[in-house]
């Protein structure tokens, strides 16, 4: 394993190097020897990783000896991702105030896991939330309808990290769009595939506190150009933007129409509870208490760095404008601070490091950046390959009787399978804007996964039936939404005018789902639906105590 590792690690620089020899003069000489030592460091990782992953329960969920501490790190490795950081500082700088509406609701979802989801998913589950939704309800449709919300999920957030890497490498690093796409893939397969997800914890930790530390040092260095005075840095943001006053005021911009507010806010609050990489996350710990603590840890750090993100959108807004060099200038010399910056708004982040760290500090920033989105595709590949192996392979087609040395390798196959799979579409989608995927993906989460998952563990009266038809329900309401909306029908098809009248289908999609459920439950008079009901008994004393859940976890 070692020397494949090696020849891995030697094969991917040598493709790094190549593709900073294709154009020299665009390339950040300290964020490609950055790069290379973040490979080189995860890499040694993965070697040690790979030694001790020798189970399905190794693979997909560290042997469950990760601690609460570690794994909240790595939640927040996971949780942060490049869209975190580049998005919501871009946000920022664009709309002020309604930029942080997003931080806000990805931050809201953590509590909502907290209270409602994590202690009982770590004792009704092994490897991933389908364990927990299928605990008394019928396998095969249960696991089909996870299975198939899951890689939707997780095909759409491939996509967004894919583009987000290419375009941000080529930007930064003088490496070709392609060559940065498959590098990202390349080194996803090899840390899933040989680590599993003790070597995708530890790249999720170093790459969280690379990310915390780099965010907390450019927010010291942004306030203190303003003598540590928010309010001073406040005061100039307004008085050079675009719009004046209006970016300190809620509702001037994104969330201007109510509907739509709603709508977004519920996306983004539930979406988090149904996240397949981020509910896998929680049988990495050894029981319930340590699961809580992984949420109590998570919300700290992720909190604390949406914090950040305001001052740095707004330091931006500040500071930018004094460097035109970042901004392209018309005829007359002037330049418009929205759609006159290089790269777009997405890159405000990364111009701001270099404006107020220099070159050392962008190089930093680049491949904390390279690793954030490397750290979640990991991830994401992990669940997809449990929802192929372990959710359609194992439960469905084998029907149980799968050995663990052929569920293992149906993982390592899926994992590489999603990798190219990966690299294509991140190749394909170029051009396109990805910003609705993520969203998309937040949407489908709260609408399929998190009512089934919340009501199959919290209502009696929940049935195979109502789970599976109000899940494909909200799944396929979800996904028309935002196919038919500007965001999709306009700007992508070029059709004149959207269908649906805002791109954030929460508000009709989540209720929808419920309904559906709770309709098709109470009407279901089958005998397997009396089994089922009676089984919530046993599901709530395992679910409320943990009685049973190492036992089932060494299965």
């Amino acid at each position: 394993m070692n020397k494949k590792t090696l020849l891995v690690l030697g094969g991917l620089l040598a493709a790094a190097g190549a593709a900073h020899a294709a154009e020299p003069g665009k390339a950040n000489v300290p964020a490609i020897v950055m790069f290379l030592v973040f490979i080189a460091g995860t890499m040694g990782i993965t070697w040690w990783a790979a030694r001790k992953t020798k189970t399905t329960s190794d693979f997909y969920t560290g042997g469950g000896g990760i601690t609460g501490f570690q794994n909240g790190l790595a939640i927040a490795g996971d949780y942060l991702s490049a869209a975190s950081f580049l998005g919501i500082a871009g946000m920022v700088y664009v709309s002020g105030f309604d930029g942080m509406v997003y931080a806000i609701g990805f931050l809201f979802g953590w509590p909502v896991v907290m209270f409602l989801i994590a202690e009982r998913l770590r004792n009704l589950g092994k490897y991933n939330f389908a364990d927990v939704t299928s605990f008394r309800l019928s396998q095969t449709p249960i696991r089909v309808l996870a299975a198939s919300a899951s890689l939707t999920i997780i095909a759409l957030y491939l996509i967004a990290q894919m583009v987000g890497a290419g375009k941000l490498i080529e930007l930064l690093f003088g490496i070709q769009y392609q060559w940065a796409v498959i590098i990202v893939g390349s080194l996803m397969m090899v840390y899933v595939t040989f680590g599993g997800m003790t070597a995708t914890t530890w790249v999720q930790i170093i790459k969280a506190v690379l990310m915390l530390f780099g965010a907390t040092l450019m927010t010291i260095l942004v306030l203190a150009a303003f003598k540590f005075s928010p309010d001073a840095m406040l005061a100039e943001a307004s008085r050079v933007h675009p719009s004046g006053n209006a970016i300190l005021a809620p509702g001037q911009s994104l969330i201007s129409n109510p509907l739509n507010a709603l709508s977004l806010g519920l996306g983004l609050a539930f979406g988090t509870a149904g996240l397949p990489h981020i509910l896998m996350r929680f049988f990495t710990v050894s029981n319930a208490k340590e699961a809580r603590k992984s949420v109590i840890y998570a919300s700290t750090f992720i909190g604390y760095f949406y914090i950040l993100t305001f001052i740095i959108g707004f330091g931006a807004i500040a500071l930018l404008v004094r460097h035109p060099e970042y901004y392209t200038a018309a005829a007359d010399g002037s330049f418009d601070m929205i759609k006159g910056l290089i790269g777009g708004t997405n890159m405000v982040a990364v111009h701001l490091a270099n404006a107020v760290g220099g070159s050392l500090l962008l190089g930093f920033l680049a491949a904390v950046t390279f690793a954030t989105i490397v750290a979640v595709v990991a991830g994401l590949a992990l669940a997809g390959a449990a929802a192929i192996s372990h959710d359609l392979y194992a439960n469905v087609f084998a029907r149980g009787r799968a050995t663990e040395k052929k569920q293992m390798r149906i993982s390592k196959i899926s994992t590489i399978s999603l990798g190219v799979v990966a690299i294509l579409l991140g190749i394909i989608f170029e051009n396109q804007n990805v910003a609705f995927m993520v969203g998309l993906a937040f949407a489908i989460a709260a609408s399929a996964n998190f009512p089934v998952l919340l009501l199959s563990i919290g209502w009696r009266g929940c049935t195979t039936r109502g789970a599976t038809i109000g899940g494909f329900t909200g799944l396929l309401v979800a996904t028309l939404w935002v196919v038919l909306s500007k965001t999709v029908w306009v700007d992508v098809f070029g059709f004149a005018a959207p269908v649906t009248p805002f791109p954030n289908p929460g508000i009709l999609s989540i209720p929808l789902a419920f309904v559906a459920i709770w309709f098709f439950s109470v009407t279901d008079r089958s005998p397997r639906a009396a089994r089922e009901r009676a089984a919530f008994d046993a599901l709530t004393v395992r679910s409320q105590t943990g009685i049973g859940a190492s036992a089932a976890s060494d299965h």
